[in-house]
């Protein structure tokens, strides 16, 4: 008991009660006890004292605000979803230790933070003010404080945390729009973490449609950009097929006024366009058996009754209107016609073909094979097989001397008319129209030839879930996939990605959509899914640069390019590709020093031209040559003409240098070639990447050089016209063929030009010399006496008096053959044996010159000469 009672007086007997220690409302509010009183007693020793009554006493503390309010949670967190006004998100809840009404209750809560949509009641309920964005703000943070009742506020705020979270929307979460991909990476996961989100809805099936849309790149998708006549090699489609829109060019030119794309393959008509087909390009009349293939994009034709839409047609060029053979678009029906002529069959009989198909007018690439096999004809479009819904007869055609006209594009109209023209053009694109007569293609290079290079994947078909279901379009660019478990239908999508085969895929964007139908457990109305747009970025393949390599000059006798087997120009040609890489750096900081690296690599190519530089071939008596054997068991083909030789089609590099290695150039009327020039050049991708041009000169040698040397020595037997020295053609064609070229041959002719120069200058002096002796010798008469002086050792001599002047004449003369013989053993250290050969014919023409100079004495001398001695 906290609490005494003490005397004040005892006379009066009043007294206190008192606390014996602090009190605390906290612990104890009030206090009730009982106090009795005592007198002082009688006696000595205070015995027999009396008491009172008792009284209660009743005492209640007396509270003092010392406590501030706490609140019971260090954080208070929840979560809404946005778009919702809620009249309580949470409330917060404080206390106070005070033990009266008025100081620990609490009176009032209050929001610290600014700016918030968010209020608070006395009760400490929190709501939002307005509706709130999961756009705008995922998560609030706010502080909030406690007032008692004696305005006394709590000593910490509170943290209040409110999450917002989006409206559940049923759809596919966790995937990216963009999917890059680098060429030549193999498959690609198109959706690794995708999952669906149902927001609890009583799902009991899924059917997802994944698409890959490629319709706007090239034919429909990434296809090989070869050459049609390179893909139906590369097919095994049989030979003889017939290009009727070929790219443009010096034989194919009926093409060149036809709006076209930038690589020349896909040609687009307008319906003011068509394209007559020279004649002899197609056989005049086919057989019971050909074949018609063509790409086709075509969207829906203008008015309920529309005009033909020629696209194939073969007509009577003047007079009439008949067509003999047609392929047309009419009211987004395919329409075959064959009538034949009247002399193969007169009999009422199929006449034409009609195949009606959504495809015709969709505005997407289609490949279309028309297989006739009189009288069936079948239609194949994308390599699926469709028969004809109506098929009806006709007469076949009366003979007549008109001659027929083959367009593309329109129909010539060559009679009914005041002035032959077109009709019937076609709205559309075309390519790879070709006809193959005398053949049918099957089924396998039908699939083969509008194959494509991209498409659609699964990972891991094994490891699908149970219960899951697929399905793949012909081309891969859809797959439908089908499940009753939600988490099975997410892992399947995992698994699904893009592949591309192309080594040098068209770089862009490939469009992906994914579409979701879902059924419900006994709903009538069951959640809805978005669809999901995506793209597939391709990222542009490294640029390869195709390098051509070998002898590039090189001389070979005149026998043997007129041997039967020629001479072979490329016997050491080497193709290389390379593609320029970087290495990747450890950091950024070495980026920039690290070179660019050379890596090899393998491809193929579809065309290599060895082009001649300069005049054409003569076919008189030139040409070049290649063993058909060579080509066999590659998928190559050559054709030859008097601009050179080309090997074409898809085969590897190794290949074509197999090919190549065995061109000859033969030549068999030498005399007047001395150098043939050529040039190879090689494509990928139908020139989309091209190689280097590689050139080779071929010298002819020829095994007599006479043309030079009765040219020099012409000159030096007319010394009358060596003031004007000149080259003429023989010469120059000479020199040019020496046994070494190009260097060698300026050397020769500077060689050449230094010895006529120096027998020139031997001529000059030997003129020189001679008119000096005639004008010693003008005065004396003729005289009959013929001497030899070829003998320089004479030692009698009875005419002393003219033998000084003689021998002084002799002796000048001997000085300039010696000097002569000097010069001319100087060129011979630069000449050949010829060139001595030369020196030898010199020193005869020095010696007949000095017996034309005959002296003339001024006395008849008679001596007989025999008997002196040499």
């Amino acid at each position: 008991m906290p609490f005494e009672a003490v005397v004040l007086n005892k006379t009066s007997g009043e007294g206190r009660l008192r606390a014996k220690s602090p009190v605390d409302c906290e612990l104890q509010k009030e206090y009730t006890f009982i106090i009795q009183a005592y007198d002082c007693g009688s006696g000595p020793g205070g015995r027999n004292w009396k008491k009172s009554h008792k009284a209660v006493v009743h005492i209640q503390v007396k509270d003092v605000n010392e406590f501030s309010p706490a609140f019971k949670e260090s954080v208070y967190k929840a979560t809404v979803t946005e778009g919702k006004i809620y009249d309580s998100i949470l409330q917060v809840e404080a206390i106070d230790e005070d033990c009266s009404p008025q100081y620990s209750q609490i009176c009032n809560y209050e929001i610290v933070t600014t700016d918030v949509p968010f209020a608070i009641d006395r009760n400490g309920n929190i709501r939002n003010t307005e509706k709130l964005n999961y756009d705008n703000q995922h998560q609030y943070e706010i502080k909030v404080t406690a007032f008692d009742c004696g305005q006394k506020h709590a000593l910490e705020d509170v943290l209040v945390r409110v999450n917002v979270k989006p409206v559940c929307k049923p759809g596919w979460q966790d995937w990216d729009k963009r999917i890059e991909y680098k060429p030549g990476s193999g498959s690609k996961p198109l959706f690794p973490s995708i999952h669906l989100e149902t927001c609890d809805g009583p799902v009991s099936s899924i059917h997802t449609t994944i698409e890959l849309q490629t319709n706007y790149i090239g034919k429909g998708c990434d296809r090989e950009t070869y050459s049609e006549k390179s893909l139906q090699k590369l097919c095994g489609a049989s030979s003889g097929a017939i290009d009727l829109l070929p790219s443009p060019s010096a034989t194919t030119n009926w093409t060149a006024g036809l709006l076209m794309d930038n690589n020349g393959m896909i040609f687009k008509f307008d319906g003011k366009q068509g394209a007559k087909i020279p004649d002899g390009i197609v056989p005049k009349n086919l057989t019971d058996q050909f074949t018609i293939t063509l790409w086709m994009k075509h969207g829906p034709s203008p008015g309920l009754r529309a005009e033909k839409e020629t696209i194939l047609c073969n007509s009577d060029k003047t007079e009439m209107n008949r067509h003999h053979y047609a392929l047309y678009v009419h009211n987004c029906r395919l329409v075959f016609l064959l009538r034949k002529d009247f002399d193969q069959a007169d009999t009422f009989r199929p006449a034409e073909f009609h195949w009606k198909l959504d495809q015709i007018c969709d505005k997407e690439w289609h490949y279309y094979v028309v297989n006739v096999e009189f009288p069936v004809v079948t239609l194949y479009m994308d390599g699926t097989t469709y028969e004809p819904y109506l098929v009806t007869n006709d007469w076949p055609i009366h003979p007549s001397h008109i001659a027929m006209q083959l367009t593309v594009g329109a129909c010539w109209q060559g009679g009914e008319v005041t002035k032959p023209r077109f009709a019937q053009y076609f709205h559309g694109s075309l390519a790879s129209l070709t006809i193959r007569p005398g053949k049918i293609e099957s089924q396998k290079v039908i699939s083969c030839l509008q194959a494509c290079k991209e498409g659609l994947d699964i990972n891991s078909l094994e490891s699908l879930g149970q219960g899951i279901k697929y399905h793949f379009n012909p081309s891969q660019s859809v797959l439908v996939v089908e499940g009753d478990d939600i988490e099975n239908i997410n892992q399947a999508l995992r698994k699904v990605s893009y592949i591309n085969s192309r080594q040098f895929p068209t770089a862009g964007v490939r469009r992906l959509k994914v579409s979701s139908k879902v059924q419900c457990f006994g709903e009538d109305v069951c959640i809805s899914i978005p669809d999901i747009d995506a793209y597939v970025m391709v990222f542009q393949a490294n640029e390869p640069k195709i390098t051509i390599s070998g002898t590039d000059h090189f001389a070979r006798p005149a026998a043997q390019f007129e041997s039967e087997r020629g001479v072979t120009l490329l016997p050491d040609i080497r193709i290389v590709s390379t593609v320029t890489k970087m290495e990747h750096p450890v950091d950024e900081h070495d980026r920039a020093n690290k070179p660019a690296v050379l890596e090899e690599m393998l491809h193929n190519l579809d065309f290599c031209d060895v082009l001649v530089i300069g005049t054409e071939l003569d076919p008189e008596q030139e040409c070049l040559e290649l063993d058909r054997a060579e080509l066999q068991g590659k998928h190559l083909d050559a054709t030859n003409s008097t601009a050179g030789y080309s090997v074409y089609g898809v085969d590897s590099m190794n290949n074509y240098e197999q090919a190549l290695r065995q061109i000859r150039y033969r030549n068999w009327d030498t005399s007047a070639t001395f150098d043939r020039k050529f040039r190879v050049k090689c494509s990928e991708l139908n020139g989309r990447y091209t190689s280097n041009e590689f050139n080779l000169e071929v010298n002819i040698l020829h095994s007599s050089n006479s043309n030079l040397m009765d040219h020099i020595n012409h000159m030096i037997v007319q010394p009358q016209f060596l003031q004007s020295v000149h080259h003429p053609e023989g010469s120059t064609s000479a020199v040019h063929n020496s046994v070494v070229p190009s260097v060698a041959t300026i050397v020769i002719i500077i060689c050449v030009s230094i010895l006529i120069f120096i027998i020139t200058l031997g001529v000059y002096r030997i003129r020189t010399a001679h008119q000096h002796s005639s004008s010693d010798n003008e005065g004396s008469k003729e005289n009959e006496m013929d001497w030899d002086d070829s003998a320089l050792t004479i030692t009698v001599n009875p005419m002393e008096k003219y033998e000084k002047p003689h021998q002084r004449e002799e002796e000048s003369d001997e000085e300039d053959i010696e000097d002569e013989e000097e010069d001319t053993s100087s060129a011979e250290s630069d000449e050949s044996e010829e060139e001595e050969e030369d020196e030898e014919e010199e020193e005869e023409v020095i010696v007949q010159k000095r017996d034309k100079q005959k002296v003339t004495r001024q006395e008849q001398l008679e001596w007989d000469d025999s008997t002196l001695p040499y």
